[in-house]
């Protein structure tokens, strides 16, 4: 008879604890997250913005198909990573429970709400017998009364971040963040934080590898950057970082001058 390992019913089991307190299942399902395509959010006092990487595998997809942000209401929309089928299910039934809010109560769902009643369906998916966790973290952000912006982990926990990553670039760029963050961001300074975070964890950063999208207090309506836009914004940040990278350079030439 082959050998069982004692671990092996609490990794098959999603509702048992291991003697460790954990459930392998949900630590499974944030790997499949954290090497899912890259996600960033970044929030400034008058809006948000979401940029995604999207991992094009075929120069014969059209790259317009390929959608990576996904529009929940007017103003909230949701950037997946992980397994996107799962995602996918998540961003249904958040459109869902949108649409049911506003029918019932006549006005837009509360940010908190939403994600609330997604990161329940989360939970439960950790709890009960016969379904599996969704591997899928969300990113959902968007403009009630104030600009919010939310990670939702496969476990069930929700966190409001000022700027977050998720994927697999997730540490590179939260370094970034907590660099270069600032309260006193505006619009064009969000926008380009979040696009040149997600390009230093691109081999090629380019208009079909970048999809970016936000929101602003004034008009709470989502709105994708147009290629355009996009092409300017990378061609300014890849600028900005071969000069950050020769005064670097400069520094440590400088300082090997004075060790001589």
């Amino acid at each position: 008879m082959a050998f069982v390992p004692p671990q092996a019913g609490y990794d098959r089991a999603i509702t048992v604890f291991s003697p460790d307190g954990r459930l392998f299942q949900v630590n499974y399902a944030r790997e499949a997250v954290k090497k899912g395509a890259t996600a960033v959010g970044v929030k400034w006092k008058d809006g948000v913005v979401l940029a995604v990487e999207k991992r094009i595998t075929s120069k014969l997809i059209e790259p317009r198909s390929y959608e990576k942000i996904f529009q929940i209401d007017d103003h909230i929309a949701a950037a997946p990573s992980g397994i996107i089928a799962d995602a996918r299910v998540l961003i249904d039934r958040a459109r869902l429970e949108a649409q049911v809010y506003r029918l019932t109560y006549g006005e837009p769902v509360p940010l908190t709400v939403l994600v609330k009643k997604i990161c329940d369906l989360k939970q439960a998916h950790t709890q009960y017998g016969g379904v599996r966790p969704f591997g899928a973290a969300l990113l959902m952000a968007g403009v009630n009364d104030k600009p919010e912006l939310y990670e939702t982990d496969p476990s069930g926990a929700y966190f409001e971040w000022k700027a977050v990553a998720i994927g697999s670039g997730r540490n590179t760029i939260m370094a970034i963040f907590e660099e270069h963050y600032r309260e006193d961001l505006d619009m064009e300074g969000a926008v380009k934080l979040a696009i040149r975070g997600l390009a230093k964890t691109l081999e090629e950063p380019g208009v079909n590898s970048i999809e970016v999208a936000y929101i602003t207090t004034a008009d709470k309506r989502w709105k994708k950057l147009g290629r355009d836009e996009l092409s300017r914004y990378l061609d300014e940040i890849l600028k900005e970082s071969e000069g950050e990278e020769v005064e670097e350079n400069s520094k440590d030439y400088a300082e090997l001058d004075r060790n001589y």
